[in-house]
């Protein structure tokens, strides 16, 4: 079989095409795994907060005079 000089060029345009291909299908994945850890990181960063608020209020109530808080344990 004889090459033709274009043959090897579009050859060469396959394999590149195929190569973006599975460039543009990886980055694809890639933003879609990146979107879904800042909505995870989100609503951790959310849920802490509420931990916190809770925490930070029932600190609150419970040690509303400096006076009633017991003393540290090696009293």
């Amino acid at each position: 079989m004889i090459d033709r000089p274009g043959d090897r060029l579009d050859q060469r345009l396959m394999e590149l095409e195929t190569r973006l291909t599975f460039q543009e299908q990886a980055l694809a994945e890639l933003s879609a795994a990146l979107a879904d850890a800042r909505a995870e990181s989100r609503r951790n960063s959310e849920l802490l907060r509420a931990v916190l608020d809770d925490l930070q209020r029932v600190r609150g109530v419970l040690y509303s005079d400096p006076f009633d808080e017991p003393p540290p344990p090696h009293y």
